[in-house]
């Protein structure tokens, strides 16, 4: 009858190299690595998981182990220096500073025990200790202030808030869109042109209440001289522009 045996559960492989290592008191420093090996694939023998994850990472200590031990059985490597390189020190590495971490997680887990054992009172103090509010000493306040310091105060508060003041820009008026319907103003002025058949442009734009409905009327006027609707005459340079209707 086979006798079960329920392994002590760690939490990754390098739990399981220190467990190994304080199990039989080895200097950290100076790893049996052959027997380490053996204690350690006797373990991961016995070990039932469905987890490949897990089994993975222990599989790949394993043959980190297995490599490490076949560094040990040859020649020592020298690096640059001169010095014999011990395959054992990146691992050596590894596990100091996963004890150093797994004994810090220890400490915080410690520190959280204690703080739940510690209970706050609210604080409660009487209403008149609330209530009271230091008297103010208005002499001490003011110092030796007087009007015309404050007045000085001011005047400098103003100048600065005045010298903030783009003397350009701050002339600028409102900007407000002239809207101007554009077919509009084209049947106002074919009508006009009906009507007078013969007139001056100033004469037309003299009517009109904005700049932009005299741009637009004069956008109008080239449209209808365009499509020929209209004749447009000038004797000399600086004289009235004439229109006449061809409609």
């Amino acid at each position: 009858m086979a006798i079960s045996v329920k392994l002590q559960v760690f939490e990754g492989p390098l739990d399981l190299l220190l467990h190994l290592i304080d199990k039989n008191k080895i200097d950290i420093y100076d790893i049996p690595i052959v027997e380490i090996t053996e204690q350690y694939l006797d373990y991961i023998k016995q070990m039932q998981t469905e987890d490949m994850n897990i089994m993975s990472e222990f599989l790949v200590m394993a043959a980190t182990l297995l490599d490490i031990k076949c560094k040990m059985l040859l020649p020592a490597e020298v690096n640059e220096e001169g010095e014999e390189e011990d395959p054992r020190a990146e691992l050596v590495q590894k596990l100091l500073e996963y004890k150093m971490y797994k004994y810090m997680s220890f400490e915080l887990k410690d520190r959280q025990v204690d703080a739940g054992r510690n209970l706050y009172k609210e604080q409660t103090l009487p209403p008149e200790v609330e209530q009271y509010r230091q008297p103010i000493d208005y002499e001490e306040l003011v110092g030796d202030m007087n009007l015309s310091k404050l007045h000085e105060i001011f005047k400098s508060v103003i100048k600065k808030q005045e010298d903030k003041i783009d003397p350009i820009r701050s002339q600028y008026g409102k900007i407000e869109k002239d809207e101007v319907n554009m077919d509009a103003k084209v049947l106002y002025v074919e009508d006009y042109i009906k009507i007078h058949k013969k007139f001056s442009f100033r004469q037309l734009l003299e009517k009109q209440n904005s700049k932009m409905e005299v741009i637009v009327t004069f956008l109008v006027i080239l449209e209808l001289m365009k499509v020929g609707k209209i004749n447009i005459e000038q004797e000399d340079i600086f004289d009235d522009i004439m229109i006449t209707s061809n409609v």
